[in-house]
């Protein structure tokens, strides 16, 4: 334990939060901040392709691969991340995460456009990812079998046993239920849902993840509008500590940012190259149009989602003292906010949000298996390996499944992040030919 936590710290004090960084500040700059300024053509791209699934149709609708991916940013992450990141590094560390997001939206874009161009057809769908542009891109398979492989260790064991172990931590908070049962029908669930493919991974998630999204922004809202006095004073609290005097002497804006962009990444997981695999999947008319739905989902994720959660921890008083970490955190706050439905309100919730990550976690591991082979026996047996994961972090620690994920997630974000660098040209032009078609569209009208 005590050796991962040395490779954990090295890789992101020293690696990872510099090329995060920088990826995200070069890509801002070289796209012109697509991430801002093309805010309405994402929402109207989204709101075009909610609606056009065909019964039949053997392909991936764009809001399908938007729900996929929603699926999988918005679980743990967004609940006991967040509460993690303000027991750890206090609240300025909300404030970090909200510049990983609107800086490391750009690389959201580039990674997401990739992930099209470069794309395959599949049995069931297109299918493509990093590993997919690392080969066909930068011409470079070693690169694509190495991300291949981390990313379905990433997403299909760390992070599933991160998701499963704080949905049963939520349930025995809130119900009492023991670990070893729920942990088993979980399980049972998740291998049910995962053996029918990429059509059932994505209508279920297209079915859950707006009906969780808007139910738990809803609550945050009236939260948020029964102390709105407070609102400023909270604001004022997480910008004092990400940059205060105090908290700078004592090594606090230090950890508020390591904890910021930590929490942010496996929330948003701008930059990782996970979306990608879910973007690739859609069927859209110009690449472009995927990445902009992407950079959308890292704005929902971030910027609205976990600022409910760090809102609802912050109004209500909860102390940061370490007493209470992670989903106990969360539920506790909501508790002194709504009373004792507020725990069983945060189970409830994180049931839908960890199990579709889940879903969404597990298909980004297939998309790589499929990369690495084409054997039958290999996906089925991946498919039973990540559903013994999802058992295993029922039972597991905490501490020792968050490490192990992090350790994981970093090397793959680093593997992604040289790639992004090297191609995202290519998105660039992508983006500019789609900017160009626009304008000639609108001259012609």
């Amino acid at each position: 334990m005590t050796f991962i936590n040395e490779i954990n710290d090295i890789l992101w004090t020293y690696i990872l939060i510099i090329m995060l960084l920088g990826c995200a500040v070069w890509f801002s700059l070289r796209t012109r901040f697509v991430q801002f300024r093309m805010i309405r053509e994402m929402i109207v791209l989204l709101s075009e392709s909610a609606g056009k699934g065909k019964q039949g149709e053997k392909h991936v609708s764009s809001f399908q691969a938007f729900a996929i991916s929603i699926a999988s940013r918005v679980g743990t992450g967004n609940l006991a991340g967040v509460a993690t990141a303000i027991a750890i590094g206090g609240p300025g560390a909300i404030f970090w995460m909200w510049v990983i997001a609107l800086l490391g939206a750009s690389s959201a874009f580039i990674e997401s456009t990739l992930g099209q161009l470069y794309k395959i057809r599949g049995k069931d769908s297109f299918i493509g990812g990093p590993a997919y542009y690392m080969k066909k891109g930068l011409k470079q398979p070693w690169m694509g079998m190495l991300f291949a492989v981390l990313i379905s260790i990433t997403f299909g064991f760390a992070f599933n046993s991160v998701q499963s172990n704080t949905i049963c931590a939520a349930a025995e908070h809130a119900f009492g239920f023991n670990h070893i049962i729920l942990g088993g029908v979980l399980t049972l669930l998740t291998l049910l849902i995962i053996f029918g493919g990429i059509q059932r991974i994505a209508r279920v998630s297209s079915i859950i993840v707006p009906v969780m999204a808007l139910g738990y922004v809803g609550l945050a809202l009236v939260i948020v509008a029964l102390n709105i006095t407070h609102l400023p004073g909270v604001i004022a609290l997480i910008v004092s500590h990400a940059f205060g005097w105090e908290q700078a002497l004592a090594g606090g804006v230090g950890m508020a940012l390591m904890q910021g962009i930590k929490r942010g990444l496996f929330s948003n997981e701008a930059g990782m190259g996970s979306a990608p695999n879910a973007a690739a999947t859609a069927h859209v008319s110009h690449p472009v149009k995927q990445g902009l739905i992407q950079t959308l989902a890292v704005f929902t994720d971030t910027l609205l989602i976990c600022t409910c959660t760090a809102f609802i921890i912050l109004f209500s008083g909860a102390p940061l003292d370490g007493s209470a970490n992670g989903v106990q955190l969360t539920q506790q706050a909501l508790t002194n906010e709504i009373g004792s439905s507020g725990s069983i309100f945060v189970a409830v919730a994180l049931f839908f949000f960890a199990f579709s990550s889940i879903l969404g976690n597990y298909y980004y591991g297939e998309a790589n298996i499929r990369f690495i082979t084409h054997r039958k026996w290999v996906l089925h047996g991946y498919r039973i390996l990540v559903g013994g994961m999802v058992l295993f972090g029922s039972l597991a620690t905490l501490d020792m499944v968050w490490s192990l994920a992090d350790v994981t997630m970093a090397l793959m974000a680093i593997c992604n992040l040289i790639a992004i660098l090297f191609l995202g040209k290519y998105a660039i032009r992508l983006l500019n030919d789609c900017l160009l078609y626009t304008s000639d569209a609108a001259d012609e009208r």
